[in-house]
């Protein structure tokens, strides 16, 4: 019996069993993924509440190193997927090999990612922000510039893990971060148990501690977790940079597509506080909320690549197309949920993060705004990572290029500077860019699924 011919009651038990597996999979990968951003909201909300000034220089600063840790998520995707495709084939010491060839790489972008991150304060005068703002967001920065190897080993171990299916300690981990980032954040920003009150420079030493923390942490579980002789997780590897090849090949196009994504939210950015430091707080803390549960689609978009991987892998073309479908469906349900929260209690919400009355007058609309944002955004990194699972790695590069460069970019400035719309017109220009961008993926993964 052929894919064409299988009943339909049979194509109904494969996508309940994928909607299963992809939720199994996909539950820890969203805590740990949503753990990033909750992290960045305690922080907004302590280092808001502390001072709205403080709360400009700390979203200045996070616009590179969103940038960066972006890029580099990207750049690493090689390892799940190239862990999928090992496991799907059956060579589990293969597994393990492609671990280890991604250690001195992630270590490598880390040290990159550090020295650049020096170069704050001078790269925002350039950019066209205040003096003042350049200062507080340029020592930002450059504390944060510490943390990124240790952030970078953190992702390539749980992308690791991720791809052997066991995506709980990579979870465990970050539950435990965001656990101890509160605490170290409360006291360095407000300067508690005998710390000085260091504003948002204070909240990047926390984070810098707790992404070292969870690195080496998780680092320590796959170097001795019981069954590692099975995935050759010590073996030796040879000529690390040229037998990754592949798998950095397949992070090259992700890391580009990351990086124009991200880097075209940080030139809104930009943009806001071209605008005024308070657009740029309004800002901060409007993409906060949108970033937040845009990590649940990021979880579910890792379990679809793993999904997709694994049928790939195989040669199983009808369980590739269910992965993709399903991952879309699943991930426009939870989104849609959200954003009708966002639609109802806007300024509750707000409220969350500052009590500065002018603040919270910019910040409630963003906030029901970004409830017609999620779907697209979520659905659109989705159907990215079921082209990569698939092996399709620079069309959706080349597609994220043409949403957000040639698009949001532009549409934006024009909204929010030409049409004096502020804040709210770079929001309406994502909502733009995220509709394209997965009507177009979609379209995509819909021509390769046909083949």
């Amino acid at each position: 019996m052929t894919e064409s011919t299988l009943p339909a009651s049979r194509i109904a038990d494969r996508l309940r069993a994928h909607v299963g597996e992809l939720l199994r999979l996909a539950t820890p990968v969203i805590i740990s993924r949503a753990g990033l951003v909750v992290m960045m909201a305690v922080d907004t909300a302590i280092v808001g509440r502390f001072s709205a000034q403080e709360l400009a220089y700390y979203g200045l600063a996070h616009l590179p190193a969103n940038l960066m840790v972006g890029t580099g998520v990207g750049l690493l995707m090689g390892v799940v997927a190239m862990t999928a495709h090992a496991l799907g084939a059956g060579d589990e010491k293969e597994c393990g090999r492609v671990w280890r060839r991604s250690i001195p790489y992630c270590l490598l972008l880390g040290l990159l990612f550090a020295l650049v991150s020096l170069a704050g304060e001078p790269f925002f005068r350039l950019t066209g922000q205040s003096p003042d703002l350049a200062a507080g967001g340029g020592a930002v920065l450059a504390v944060l510039g510490y943390g990124a190897p240790g952030m970078m080993l953190y992702v390539a171990t749980g992308f690791f893990l991720e791809g052997l299916k066991r995506p709980l300690p990579g979870m465990v981990a970050m539950i435990i971060g965001n656990l101890v980032n509160a605490l170290l954040a409360w006291a360095l920003v407000w300067g508690h148990f005998g710390f000085p009150a260091m504003g948002a420079v204070g909240s990047a030493w926390a984070t810098t501690a707790v992404r070292w923390m969870m690195g080496l942490g998780l680092f320590a579980y796959a170097w001795w977790m019981s069954d590692h002789e099975r995935w050759g997780v010590r073996e030796r590897v040879g000529a690390w940079w040229r037998e990754s090849h592949k798998q950095r090949h397949l992070g090259y196009a992700a890391g580009l597509s990351l990086a124009v994504e991200s880097g075209a939210f940080a030139g809104l950015g930009l943009f806001a506080g071209m605008i005024s430091p308070m657009a740029l707080a309004a800002y901060t803390v409007g993409l906060n909320l949108t970033a937040l549960p845009f990590m649940a689609a990021v979880g579910l978009a890792s379990a679809t690549a793993v999904r997709v991987g694994v049928a790939y892998g195989r040669g199983d073309r009808l369980d590739m197309v269910l992965a993709g479908w399903t991952g879309l469906g699943v991930t426009s349900v939870i989104l849609a949920g959200v954003g009708v929260l966002y639609l109802a209690v806007p300024e509750h919400l707000a409220a969350i993060y500052t009590a500065d009355p002018d603040l919270l007058v910019r910040v409630a609309p963003l906030i029901a705004f970004t409830a017609w944002v999620l779907v697209a955004d979520g659905g659109q990194v989705v159907m990215a990572n079921a082209l990569r699972g698939r092996h399709d790695a620079w069309i959706p590069t080349a597609l994220h290029f043409i949403s957000y460069a040639v698009v949001m970019i532009p549409v934006s400035a024009f909204l929010a500077f030409v049409m004096e719309r502020g804040e709210r017109g770079l929001f309406e220009g994502i909502l733009i860019a995220s509709v394209v961008s997965v009507t177009i993926l979609s379209l995509r993964f819909a021509l390769l699924s046909r083949r």
